[in-house]
């Protein structure tokens, strides 16, 4: 009754089934781990960011370059405030305003961007507090440079003079005469009655959509695995019925009919 699954037709199916549920498996597995990689880095940037607020600030040098490992970490940093930009469209406690962002020129001659705080509604110039004169020494924490486009940062287009929508060295080398960090600082105190703003977690640390695709990708591939051996239970039932009815006289032989047939199938 099981002859058929000699034939080459049957070959070919059963060398894919088996090629298939392990590739499936596979996938599966590997979609599930990147998903607990993501709930681990997430879990790990927590308890960073919890040390970060114990550990004694460094200068900044022995920081760079920003990866995950000293991102959010408190570092210090002196010199003299020179040019100051606005930073519009940012949210900080459900209500939006922006940053006021001032370059530190240190004593390297490369300039640190520095978010001295947050002022609520559109921004303005006006009411942006100036910096500091003289020499200064800053303490915040230690950010990566931001990327236009990418989780909500806005590009450059369209904005006035004196704003920048990306905290960028890229975007700032535009704007500014000068060499910039790669790299910004907020502090851990906010200038002149302006509100601080928090650090932020680095990339790919967050339980955000990218890790919950990884889950939904998980079960996919489990599903096309169980769905693959449900079509070569369901095929082989039926050539078994074929086969049946055929030595019962009930129906041809399915070979013989699928020989006969003009597609041959």
């Amino acid at each position: 009754m099981y002859r058929f699954l000699l034939t080459p037709r049957w070959w070919g199916i059963n060398v894919f089934v088996l090629l298939a549920i392990p590739f499936c498996v596979f996938m599966g597995s590997w979609q599930l781990s990147r998903f607990e990689a993501r709930v681990e880095d997430h879990r790990s940037a927590g308890a960073q960011a919890e040390e970060n607020k114990r550990e004694a600030a460094r200068p900044l040098a022995e920081l760079l370059p920003v990866d995950k490992a000293t991102s959010g970490r408190q570092a210090t940093a002196s010199g003299r405030y020179d040019k100051q930009l606005l930073v519009p469209g940012r949210e900080l406690d459900g209500k939006q305003g922006y940053y006021v962002l001032t370059l530190l020129r240190t004593d390297d001659g490369e300039a640190l961007p520095v978010v001295r705080g947050w002022l609520p509604g559109d921004a303005d110039r006006a009411d942006a507090p100036a910096a500091p004169t003289g020499e200064v020494e800053v303490t915040g924490a230690l950010q990566a440079s931001e990327v236009p486009g990418e989780n909500g940062v806005p590009t450059q287009g369209g904005l006035p003079s004196g704003q920048t929508g990306a905290i960028s060295a890229a975007t700032l080398v535009n704007l500014v005469p000068y060499d910039v960090y790669d790299a910004w600082i907020t502090l851990d105190r906010a200038d002149a009655g302006m509100k601080a703003v928090p650090a932020t977690a680095p990339g790919d640390t967050g339980l955000d959509l990218k890790a919950f695709q990884n889950l939904g990708y998980t079960g996919e591939w489990f599903v096309f695995a169980g769905f693959v051996v449900f079509m070569w239970f369901r095929l082989l039932r039926r050539e078994v019925e074929f086969a049946r009815d055929a030595e019962l006289g009930l129906t041809p032989d399915p070979d013989e009919e699928r020989a006969s047939s003009p597609s041959g199938v």
